[in-house]
């Protein structure tokens, strides 16, 4: 039988239930019994609600069940005779010994393959562990970072990057992760304040200098947009307040084609019928909104003749009035 459909958020706490499960399996100070239970819960979860491994990146949230849980209810007072919400266990502070050092790395190499395979939930949770073990590491909180922003929790890597900062001050790929993942957040001046950080921190890294780049224009981007003018569409996508008309002008393809397009008869008997009918508009009397109507019809008309008689241009406009290009992990995506 096909899984009753459920609302979106629904399956999302479903989803956030199975992560937590998985969770408490992995800590490792359960009895097989218990652990066979969690299996089989998950799996009953799983089947009940639909859930598939691919669905991570939809259906993933930025905090992790139990967190979310004691957010919710830390000012609450415990009911009596119920035990006290179990706390995360608290980062080592005493030094960290050998066996605990060396078990850390292993699990990051985990979470390095599993980062490698696609499955980046498994991989945080590897990094957690990593963590709980030695938590004065900055690498671990990096990649767990990284492996946040794989699965769509770009909030969870910003704080993920800051503890490595916290930790490692000069730690440059902190910075270019926290700057991606602010970009993915669409904070676009505090994803430039971190890439230009991590410029200082390495210079020579040219991926830093390309997205500190990217950040510029996405933030020049982001102002509000002016109102659309009659010509609707046709250049969506530019820069907003208006035409850079000497970068156009500068430009010989566009020049050209513009040229072309204009020795077209058929576009100049569209012309001269357009500049008759804008004029017959104007001269009627006590007809101004008409005339507007008219003149905003009139944009449009032209805009899709444009569209249908060289779209060629139409494209290089709109390429070169909206700039482009998205930023990538600095780092490549790999983890250290």
């Amino acid at each position: 039988m096909e899984p009753v459909p459920v609302e979106l958020s629904v399956k999302r706490l479903a989803f956030a239930i199975v992560q937590f499960l998985a969770e408490q399996n992995s800590i490792g100070n359960l009895s097989e019994d218990a652990k066979e239970g969690l299996e089989v819960a998950t799996q009953c979860l799983e089947r009940a609600f639909g859930l598939t491994a691919d669905q991570a990146s939809a259906l993933s949230v930025s905090q992790s069940l139990l967190d979310i849980f004691h957010n919710a209810t830390k000012n609450e007072l415990p009911l009596k005779n119920e035990p006290e919400v179990r706390k995360e266990p608290e980062l080592k502070k005493e030094p960290v010994s050998e066996a605990d050092k060396a078990e850390a790395e292993r699990l990051k190499t985990e979470g390095n393959d599993l980062m490698k395979a696609g499955r980046f939930l498994d991989a945080i949770n590897c990094y957690t562990m990593a963590i709980k073990l030695d938590g004065q590491n900055a690498v671990y909180f990096c990649n767990r970072a990284a492996a946040h922003s794989k699965a769509e929790n770009h909030k969870a890597a910003v704080d993920d990057c800051k503890k490595a900062i916290e930790i490692d001050p000069k730690y440059a790929k902190a910075y270019g992760r926290m700057g991606l993942a602010y970009s993915s957040l669409k904070q676009y001046k505090e994803s430039l304040e971190a890439y230009q950080k991590a410029v200082q921190l390495e210079p020579e890294n040219e991926s830093y200098r390309v997205n500190v780049k990217i950040s510029e224009d996405n933030l020049k981007q982001s102002t509000p947009e002016m109102p659309q003018g009659p010509f609707g569409n046709l250049l969506s996508g530019a820069a907003p307040g208006g035409f850079d008309f000497g970068a156009i002008l500068s430009n010989p393809n566009l020049v050209n084609m513009a040229s072309e397009m204009m020795a077209d008869p058929a576009m100049q008997s569209f012309m001269n019928n357009l500049v008759g009918g804008m004029s017959s508009s104007a001269g009627a009397p006590n007809e101004g909104g008409a005339g507007l109507d008219s003149l905003l019809r009139a944009g449009q008309q032209l805009a899709a003749q444009m569209q249908n008689a060289n779209p060629d241009l139409v494209e290089q406009l709109r390429r070169q009035m909206g700039g482009g290009g998205g930023e990538n992990d600095p780092s490549g995506g790999n983890r250290e």
